[in-house]
């Protein structure tokens, strides 16, 4: 299955990603099908820029973007639709987790 989602890149602290489509079980250190665009949460001016026109050939050829990327999108208004979740809390944690004694 494609996915278009972020390979992170960048320094210690300082991170830089690009938006690339790659196979889900493929590393993303690796070489990736198309690179997309980049994202700089750190960049005050200009945090991101992106290939519309190739985002929506892979959205239309089956591949599905990751939460964080489908919300950037929606940002970006290449797609249109509602955000999703990015957090998932990690499963048997429960509220207030502290040992009751």
């Amino acid at each position: 299955m494609l996915m278009i989602r972020f390979a992170r890149r960048g320094k210690k602290n300082s991170p830089f990603f690009r938006i690339v489509v790659s196979e889900k079980t493929k590393d993303l250190y690796g070489t990736a099908l198309e690179e997309l665009g980049w994202y700089n949460p750190a960049a005050p001016g200009k945090p991101s820029e992106l290939n519309g026109d190739r985002t929506r050939h892979w959205l239309s050829k089956g591949a599905k973007a990751s939460p964080a990327v489908h919300n950037l999108l929606l940002a970006k208004k290449v797609i249109e639709g509602k955000k999703v979740s990015v957090y998932s809390p990690k499963k048997g944690a429960k509220k207030g987790s502290a040992a009751a004694a």
